[in-house]
């Protein structure tokens, strides 16, 4: 089911091939809503920062509260990892694969495998993807027993092409590629992740243009920095009706995320005065890319 409005950029977007089959007997997941400052820590720096981890199936993301001079170090990362910045962001110098590259302003940071370090410059919010390659970062997930059983029908992470001129420090600034018609956000890949930077709203969305939608094969986790949100997902009918979940309209509060499993019909209204929303996938979309609205598209080749 998909159902976007005709000015809605995404009714255009290119059908990617189907994956896979999955029998429709197959357990759906259950959705995860996690509001990040309504629950304890996962960690505390030697500064102050506290750092709250959570994961999906292929994906794990951990929110920063940063306090300056805190350094978040990784040894023998086995594959490349992000950091997003945006208008709420800490200022951060990264080092990673022998550079150092300071950062002040909205961007999208890969850091490469291997050791790396991201140093807080002053306060504010420190976000850092990592996909479920890293068990020190599952097994610290504050929903990881969520995960105790892989999810049968999402994609599995299998990694994209090696990036061109091998794997480095690459910083992508925003400004570089501010919002623009005829492309739907600003989004980014690596080897293992999709994001994709929404405009931030200054009013509620219009309940009358929402766009529920689904997808067969890949989970989404809506990270809200702003605002207020109201996530609603439907669960399809299998042949269990043991299995059936009932519908989920639930208002989340910012900073947090929500974990939307496939296959449920599922679409997010913004219900603040001003927020904003960054989507997350794990492999990346094969759609998104279809439809040439990756930025670094030229840096990272679709298989």
């Amino acid at each position: 089911m998909t159902t976007y409005a005709a000015d809605d950029i995404r009714s255009k977007l290119a059908t990617a091939a189907p994956q896979r089959s999955v029998d429709p007997s197959t357990p759906i997941k259950a959705s995860q809503w996690i509001e990040f400052l309504s629950l304890p820590p996962s960690e505390t720096a030697p500064h102050g920062s506290r750092t709250w981890i959570a994961r999906a199936t292929n994906l794990v993301i951990a929110y920063t509260e940063a306090t300056a001079g805190d350094v978040f170090t990784r040894t023998g990362q086995p594959d490349e990892y992000a950091v997003l910045l945006y208008s709420g962001s800490a200022p951060v110098t990264v080092t990673g694969g022998g550079v150092t590259e300071s950062v002040a302003e909205e961007a999208f940071v890969v850091v490469p495998p291997g050791d790396s370090e991201v140093r807080v410059d002053g306060d504010g919010v420190l976000i850092r993807l990592f996909s479920s390659a890293a068990p020190d970062l599952t097994a610290s997930a504050l929903n990881a027993g969520a995960y105790a059983e892989p999810d049968l029908r999402a994609a599995p992470l299998v990694p994209w092409p090696d990036p061109v001129g091998g794997f480095r420090l690459r910083v992508y600034r925003l400004a570089d590629t501010p919002i623009a018609e005829g492309r739907f956000g600003r989004i980014f890949r690596t080897t293992n992740l999709m994001v994709n930077f929404l405009a931030e709203e200054p009013q509620p969305r219009n309940a009358q243009k929402l766009s529920p939608h689904t997808h067969e094969y890949f989970e989404q986790i809506s990270l809200a920095v702003k605002g207020r949100f109201m996530h609603h997902i439907r669960y399809p009918w299998g042949p269990d009706s043991a299995q059936w979940r009932p519908d989920e309209n639930r208002e989340i509060a910012t900073p947090s995320i929500c974990v939307i499993p496939p296959p449920t019909v599922h679409t997010t209204q913004g219900v603040g005065p001003h927020q904003q929303l960054i989507d997350l996938f794990s492999p990346p979309r094969a759609d998104f890319s279809a439809s040439g609205w990756v930025l670094n598209a030229d840096d990272y080749p679709a298989p």
